[in-house]
């Protein structure tokens, strides 16, 4: 009980606030069709996940070091496993692996995962010089190289992002240099480049970055998609149409709704205050976890905090700006509240991490 006083209670509570709007505009957006059964399914999501937080901040740190190479192992070994037969595909990309009764995503693991194994192998930073060695570097970008790779080759543009995220985040806190940082930019816009120009890419996912810069092009199909969401969102007004009232979201007009484009229910039904409320939330997570990683006089601690702090805000931004039509469609959630097991688990796994950095810090304190 006593990692359980040192637990951030800040942070569990705007998670777990995130956590019970996504029920709540889960099953206003599929009580048209389907009930209260995704609704249910959800709650199920989040407690299983909080489950698995409060299991990894039981964790001393010497075990949870212990087991990084195991965690990055497992991570390796399921993104390996979706390109096998074992992997389905749903929506255009290989990156589901159906088990009785649920399905997982081994991408969400992956993070996890990464955020781990890079905090591992670049905490001896050496605090002298305030600067990554070459080695170090090395190391790093091999780590983040390979699930870079694998959920490339399924495709998954949007986890692939989030890695990245996860790994510039990383780097920063470590102490990168700018000079290697500007090699690292170059670098990733030849990527860029090579996706567009070969079949790096899967042709849904040209197309939506088509239909992002000219969404006339697409009007049937993820065009009418986007249109219609910002059509909900600005529907909404200051304080939306009412909970389980939306017109776009009961009739339906929005396919997947509940996952990538729940933000878009809080738009219409919620309005302009209910989905900055959402925005607050989520920014408060990405800043909360900052301060702790901040605070953690361990580097380990750090790096891991800032990892999972790029996470949190790339994904936040990414999904609310699909929503807004300010950014492509990738294809990733709104952390905490879109529908889905294995993003939610991932999330709170997440948060579990972080605060093991927090009570740690604060038993080193008391």
């Amino acid at each position: 009980m006593r990692d359980l006083a040192h637990l951030d209670l800040g942070l569990l509570v705007a998670a777990a606030g995130l956590s019970l709007l996504g029920i709540l505009l889960t099953w206003s957006a599929t009580a048209a069709t389907s009930g209260s059964s995704f609704a249910v399914r959800g709650a199920l999501n989040v407690a299983v996940g909080m489950a698995l937080a409060f299991a990894v901040l039981r964790l001393d740190a010497r075990t949870l070091r212990a087991a990084v190479p195991l965690a990055y192992l497992a991570g390796v070994l399921g993104l390996l496993a979706v390109l096998s037969p074992l992997g389905s595909t749903i929506n255009g990309s290989r990156s589901w692996i159906e088990l009785p009764g649920f399905s997982v995503q081994p991408a969400e693991i992956a993070k996890v995962a990464l955020g781990l194994a890079l905090a591992s192998a670049l905490a001896d930073t050496d605090q002298v010089r305030g600067a990554l060695a070459r080695r170090d570097v090395r190391v790093g970008l091999g780590l983040a190289a390979v699930p870079l790779a694998l959920i490339m080759a399924q495709p998954d543009l949007g986890s692939a992002l989030v890695v990245t995220a996860m790994a510039v985040s990383a780097f920063a806190v470590a102490g990168l240099r700018a000079r290697v940082f500007a090699w690292l930019f170059a670098a990733a816009v030849a990527v860029a480049v090579l996706a567009f120009t070969t079949p790096l890419l899967a042709q849904y996912q040209r197309d939506r970055l088509l239909a992002f810069w000219r969404p006339e092009a697409d009007p049937s199909g993820i065009g009418y998609q986007v249109a219609q969401v910002k059509l909900a969102i600005g529907s909404g007004g200051w304080f939306g149409q009412g909970l389980f009232e939306g017109r776009s979201t009961q009739g339906g007009f929005i396919p997947f709704q509940y996952t990538d484009f729940v933000f878009s229910v809080a738009g219409e039904e919620l309005g302009f205050v209910g989905a900055l409320g959402i925005v607050a939330l989520e920014m408060f997570v990405v800043v909360r976890t900052l301060v702790i990683g901040i605070r953690s006089r361990d580097a380990f601690g750090r790096i891991l905090c800032g990892a999972i702090a790029g996470w949190f805000l790339f994904q936040s931004v990414e999904n609310i700006g699909m929503n807004l039509g300010l950014m492509p469609v990738t294809g990733v959630p709104l952390p905490f509240v879109s529908y889905g097991g294995s993003s939610m688990f991932s999330c709170w796994i997440a948060v579990g991490l972080v605060g093991n950095v927090h009570a740690a810090s604060r038993r080193r304190i008391s």
